[in-house]
């Protein structure tokens, strides 16, 4: 491939830069095997940041970000940054958020699968479990996180007032919706839309959006609709029978936390979010790449983190961010053969270390051909 890819490493908070380090270390194995030319920069995010600059992201760092080609992203937060009160806008108060807000990346991929050497390590029955593999679609830069008023405020009888909107508009449904049936069609061509829109009516903008996108666009994807709380019920019940759900904002954060059980652990969990839909052979600049869990600040310094959801981030980096897919298999592949090597760190019942789990990930790379 010709060109260099300009990778932002933002480490973030506890755990965060030792997985973080893990998945540059894989990054840097599979462009040299692939032939990619990578220039990586690192940098600070959330509390590192603000211990150092004051700011939980600096102008510099945002800059940095547009610039950039992919951005990994570590976990941020942690109880020493908690009852830091700062007023302004949302972008001053969360560093990944003002990212997120900036790079315009709407368009949030969380992808769970039942991995075979894992089996054991979810609640289901193997044969409810086996083959599940599901891709969460979130729209990430609308609504009731992102509505405006927002506030709180002290009543006359003493009482205090919480408030926010949620809000969302035909554009940022009809955007998410094409990423939803874009990514179906890769897949196995099925989106399951997830709404309340028997009592909201951003919920009812929702479904009557994505119907008229899937009929006009898409005739060749199935469409379903369920409201959001049988939803939980259905996706538990039966995760096999899933491919694509697309969901706003605050049921994609649910929903992708629920599919995370097929895969064992939080710690299992990659996830992309991009500015754009993914389409096969194009690539998409500008993506953050990050696991799904937390900052940990419990083992932090241990040596025991999961590394895999970030290494599997790396995975989908070089999938949707330098356009190749075959560099991807290789990351899943290798994590697989690890996973049924025996190998397994403590969140998945294991004794196995970061550096354990990620050196035998390096071990196991092997070339797919394109």
């Amino acid at each position: 491939m010709s060109g260099t890819f300009k990778v932002l490493a933002l480490g973030g908070d506890h755990i965060g830069p030792e997985v973080v380090a893990a998945g540059l270390q894989v990054l840097r194995q599979v462009a040299d095997q692939f032939g990619v030319a990578v220039e990586i920069e690192e940098d600070l995010l959330g509390g590192a940041s603000w211990d150092v600059h004051g700011t939980f992201c600096t102008d510099a760092v945002a800059a940095k970000a547009r610039a950039a080609d992919a951005i990994l992203v570590g976990a941020v937060g942690g109880p020493e940054w908690d009852n830091i009160r700062i007023a302004g806008p949302i972008t001053e108060t969360d560093g990944l958020t003002r990212l997120r807000i900036e790079l315009d990346v709407y368009n949030a991929l969380r992808p769970a699968r039942a991995w075979p050497a894992l089996l054991h390590r979810t609640p289901y029955r193997q044969e409810v479990v086996e083959g599940a593999d599901l891709l969460v679609v979130r729209e990430n830069a609308g609504g009731i996180y992102y509505g405006e008023p927002r506030g709180r405020e002290v009543l006359g009888d003493g009482q205090e007032r919480a408030f926010e909107i949620s809000e969302y508009r035909t554009g940022e449904v009809e955007r998410i919706a094409r990423c939803a049936f874009e990514a179906a069609r890769g897949r196995g061509g099925h989106v399951t839309s997830l709404d309340k829109s028997n009592v909201m009516e951003s919920g009812k903008l929702w479904r009557e959006t994505v119907a008229r996108i899937g009929r006009e666009e898409y005739p060749d994807i199935q469409l379903r609709h369920l409201l959001m709380d049988y939803a939980l019920f259905a996706v538990a019940r039966a995760p096999q029978e899933f491919d694509v759900l697309l969901a706003d904002n605050l049921f994609g954060d649910l929903i992708s936390d629920l599919v995370a059980v097929v895969s064992g652990a939080l710690g299992m969990l990659p996830s992309a979010t991009l500015p754009a839909a993914a389409r096969v052979g194009h690539p998409v600049k500008g993506g953050l790449y990050e696991p799904t869990h937390g900052s940990a600040p419990d083992i932090s310094g241990q040596g025991v983190a999961n590394p895999i959801g970030t290494i599997l981030s790396v995975a989908m980096m070089f999938e949707y961010g330098f356009g190749l897919p075959a560099a991807a298999r290789a990351i899943e592949q290798a994590v697989d053969r690890v996973l049924a090597a025996g190998l397994a760190p403590p969140d998945l019942g294991g004794t196995d270390g970061t550096a354990t789990i990620t050196q035998a990930i390096l071990r196991n790379l092997h070339p797919i051909p394109a």
